[in-house]
């Protein structure tokens, strides 16, 4: 059996070299239908979220028998035409539980305490004046957990520590956990309506789509924010755009953004003959997020 690596890292080629006891290779290189690889006879095929594994990719290799992503997400890898094809395929469910609930903390914190903005200020004009920097407390306040799957549940101890009510929504509750852990669930728009905090821990499907559109961020508290680390386009980056200009929200934390595989690599969008329109709009919304003096995008 042979298996090809895409997207590796140096120091990850480091530690999986020798430890997989089949025929490997490693490459720092993506693969998508815009960058296809070379033909291969491989059997496997292993690849991070920055490539894109479809039909055309999968002609490539006439012997594949299965996909590993090194990622708990799967949205990059074209399930159906994998199934179709008698494609095994693998995800890592336990992926960065505690990394991404404290990533989401850090960002809840950069924007409940202004730190960016504090920072930025005294780096900028050397002033420590305090005027528009007061930020609030997490004691006491309502956190809103959408998804509570491994890293939403390590989210909602931490948020235990930081003495928050927890409330959350799935649509495959796990009562052992809400019992266990001390929250409770509630409906979406009941989670969306008493949240200070609203935080995203949801795989990216048809199904979460624009989760959060125009409808659902009018139903937040005009004091509140909303963390996104999961995938940006379970946000409706039209709807949040205008909720943050029209002061609907207070602000945003997004570690993930709609479209952001053309704003990382500018160079192939615009060498595309023809981009998409709500494509391009969808990335100019991007950048206007960027600007925000609320929003913090990592």
């Amino acid at each position: 059996m042979r298996v090809e690596f895409f997207g590796v890292r140096p120091e990850e080629k480091s530690y999986l070299e020798g430890k997989i006891p089949v025929d490997c290779s490693f490459s720092a290189d993506i693969i998508s239908p815009e960058k296809l690889p070379d033909q291969s006879r491989s059997d496997g095929l292993c690849v991070f979220i920055d490539s894109t594994v479809n039909g055309a990719v999968m002609d490539r290799f006439p012997n594949l028998k299965f996909i590993a992503t090194r990622s708990t997400g799967y949205d990059h890898i074209d399930l159906a035409e994998a199934k179709k094809r008698g494609i095994a395929v693998s995800t890592v469910p336990s992926y960065g539980e505690n990394t991404v609930a404290e990533f989401a903390f850090g960002l809840i914190l950069a924007l409940s305490r202004k730190i960016y903005s504090a920072a930025d200020q005294v780096k900028e004009t050397g002033s420590f004046a305090i005027e528009g920097l007061r930020g609030f407390d997490l004691l006491g306040k309502t956190i809103g957990i959408v998804g509570t799957g491994r890293i939403g549940r390590h989210s909602i101890k931490i948020a235990k520590g930081f003495g928050m009510d927890v409330i959350a929504y799935d649509p495959f509750p796990n009562e052992a956990s809400a019992k266990e852990l001390g929250f409770k669930y509630v409906s979406m728009d009941q989670l969306l309506k008493d949240s200070d905090i609203v935080t995203l821990h949801v795989p990216y499907s048809k199904e979460t789509h624009h989760l959060i559109d125009a409808g659902a961020l009018s139903k937040m508290k005009p004091t509140s924010i909303i963390i996104n680390t999961s995938r940006g386009g379970i946000i409706d980056t039209d709807a949040l755009t205008n909720a943050l200009r029209d002061k609907k929200i207070a602000g945003a934390g997004l570690d993930v953004l709609e479209e952001e595989g053309a704003v990382k690599d500018e160079v192939a969008f615009l060498e595309k003959n023809h981009p998409d329109a709500a494509e391009l709009r969808t990335i100019l919304e991007d950048d206007a997020l960027e600007r925000m003096p609320n929003v913090i995008v990592t």
